[in-house]
């Protein structure tokens, strides 16, 4: 899968094949034989980012240990209080499952790009949130799992701090905007070019 685009691309086996286990590995992912199945039945696992570069094992602890084969999921701000949902498609125990996110609630922003020169979505933006003495880099490009894709939006949790200092855009064409002092807890829509920012209201008309 390493080579997605790539029909001809070929990747040796990383190691050598179990066959007690009924392991298989095909070179190409465009080649992969129906005689196999995909279906492992592993369950799903959520790691934790404890902030000094480990993560911790919460799959039990938040029910998010679901064994029903799950193919996509998508990180999103549901109910539009700062912290992201999980959705989860699958193919058994329940075609679709949601995750309400229940941490403790936290400083945050979201922001939403409209392109000028670039297009129109900013798709391929990066945008780099100085905060305090930390960076926090997000890159507006969707990611695509199956059938499924994240929306074109970049979300910044804060934790305590209650602005950002400074928040840097590169835009897709290599321009670059800035824009200080941004007060938390706000969906923004950001122009190119445009100093002047936008904040959504959720249940109001969606800013075009």
């Amino acid at each position: 899968m390493s080579q997605p685009f790539d029909r001809g691309a070929v990747c040796p086996a990383p190691a050598e094949l179990d066959e007690e286990l009924d392991e298989f590995w095909s070179g190409s992912a465009w080649r992969i034989s129906s005689n196999h199945n995909l279906s492992g039945y592993e369950r799903n696992r959520t790691y934790l980012n404890n902030g000094n570069g480990d993560f911790v094992d919460i799959s039990h602890v938040t029910g998010a240990d679901s064994d029903g084969d799950g193919r996509s999921s998508v990180a999103v701000d549901l109910n539009h209080d700062g912290r992201l949902e999980l959705v989860v498609r699958q193919v058994g125990g329940g075609p679709l499952k949601i995750f309400n996110n229940n941490f403790p609630q936290k400083q945050w922003i979201q922001v939403s790009l409209r392109g000028k020169e670039s297009n129109r979505q900013g798709i391929g933006a990066r945008l780099v949130a100085e905060v305090g003495n930390r960076q926090i880099v997000r890159e507006i490009f969707p990611a695509n799992s199956y059938l499924s894709q994240s929306p074109a939006t970049a979300h910044f949790g804060l934790g305590s701090n209650d602005k950002v200092d400074t928040l840097t855009i590169r835009w897709p064409n290599g321009k670059e905007q800035i824009v200080k002092d941004i007060s938390t807890n706000q969906h923004l829509i950001i122009r190119e070019g445009d100093s002047k920012l936008e904040s959504i209201t959720p249940g109001k008309p969606y800013p075009f």
